[in-house]
């Protein structure tokens, strides 16, 4: 078996996981690579931020790199990685073919975060009113680029088995060419618990989401206009708290304290704002990938009430940790049954332990990850001389970005 150690992520952004879900999935990825032995570099063309973690900490090497600059191939070459992760098909498109080029023998990972095309033709159908069908995506411009991008790469991190599935049966895509690799955290026990604020310490409802992701803000809205009249009005004491990283002026201008409804901006720990809720409230209507939002409820003994897109390949055959509805009425009554009742509130936590231990099982996972990459490093000529489509993209679509992406750098020095 080969020994592979050097691990290069190209990040999207640098990660924030105290701002979003897609920052806690890349740390959770980075600690799978650094418990095996990985030198780990994370490379990214984004501008730093004050929330970023401090990679240093966990022994990875930060690398600012350019957009459309030889630079890059000269720092990849010196480098000489046995693995690069790209974060997100956009980082693909930017960087494969230079990857491709200067270090041919390295395998190509992509983590999608979610199928950004599934996202983008569901926010489509919502905003003309219209049921959202599977074949929607075979028209969605994002598709054809994102889908292109995972035929590129030898292996595809997919979050979601209801992704996989669209993948394999609207897309016709080999199932050797992705992995199902979902969130990934330590196994609950129902002594963990003990250890977590009780029913009677537990006040208000919350919703927590980076509101630089537009389904959040959706929710939020939905939230404020249809579901919070419905709930004050069965619980007049209800009381609603707002967390989110960037929150933009309009979100700020939903803060209304006379109707229990708070913009609390971001959280300083979002884990500490979860376990002192009662129940997270989260009416996502259109999105795709995973919640981690939900998973973080579930991991801090919060009950929440979701729709089905919410709930969407997170919980397998388990009962959900609350209640899943897609009715407005039905919605705010289940909310207000669920903080009111201690019993149906416990069982929820129960349910929630459940489904952290068999969906999000980080031992189940981890270790056979590490062996499909060792497997795909024995056998990446036959591996990639399976993927004819895969080939063919790179000969035909990466040669036209690698010209454009030179046109671009000579017109940046003149």
């Amino acid at each position: 078996m080969n020994q592979i150690k050097k691990l290069l992520i190209i990040g999207f952004v640098w990660p924030e996981p105290n701002s979003s879900a897609a920052g806690s999935r890349m740390m959770q990825l980075i600690a799978i690579f650094a418990a095996n032995q990985f030198e780990i570099t994370f490379a990214s063309p984004a501008l730093d931020s004050e929330f970023m973690v401090d990679l240093a900490s966990f022994g990875v090497e930060k690398v600012t790199i350019e957009l459309n600059n030889t630079s890059f191939d000269d720092f990849i070459i010196k480098l000489n990685p046995d693995v690069v992760l790209f974060d997100r098909f956009m980082i693909e498109e930017q960087f494969g073919w230079r990857v491709a080029e200067n270090c041919p023998q390295a395998i190509r990972l992509l983590d999608t975060e979610d199928l950004h095309c599934l996202r983008t033709a569901r926010h489509k159908a919502f905003k003309e009113n219209s049921p959202f069908q599977l074949n929607d995506l075979l028209v969605e411009e994002v598709a054809k680029r994102e889908i292109a991008s995972i035929l590129r790469c030898d292996l595809s991190f997919i979050i979601s088995e209801f992704e996989m599935k669209i993948l394999e049966d609207v897309f016709k895509i080999n199932t050797s060419l992705l992995y199902y690799l979902p969130f990934l955290v330590d196994e609950m026990f129902e002594i963990d618990l003990e250890k977590l604020p009780s029913f009677e310490e537990r006040k208000h409802f919350v919703f927590i989401g980076n509101f630089l992701h537009e389904p959040n803000w959706n929710t939020v809205q939905y939230l404020k206009e249809a579901i919070w009249p419905l709930i004050k009005k069965g619980f007049p004491e209800a009381v609603l708290e707002v967390y989110g990283a960037y929150p933009s002026q309009k979100v700020l201008q939903l803060h209304q304290p006379k109707e229990g409804f708070f913009i609390m901006g971001r959280a300083a720990n979002a884990c500490e704002v979860v376990k002192k809720a009662k129940v997270v409230l989260a009416p996502i209507r259109f999105g795709a990938g995973l919640k981690g939002k939900l998973l973080e409820a579930m991991q801090c003994g919060t009950p929440s009430v979701t729709t089905s897109i919410g709930a969407e390949a997170m919980h397998g055959n388990l009962f959900w940790n609350g209640f899943i509805s897609d009715e407005v009425e039905e919605f705010a009554n289940y909310a207000i049954e669920l903080y009111q009742n201690e019993n149906l509130w416990r069982q929820s936590q129960k349910n929630g332990i459940a489904i952290v231990n068999e969906c999000f099982q980080k031992s189940q996972f981890s270790s056979q990850l590490i062996d499909a990459i060792h497997t795909l490093s024995n056998q990446l000529e036959s591996h990639r001389l399976q993927n004819f489509m895969g080939s063919l993209l790179h000969h035909h679509t990466l040669k036209s970005t690698k010209y454009m992406s030179k046109w671009i750098e000579a017109k940046n020095k003149n």
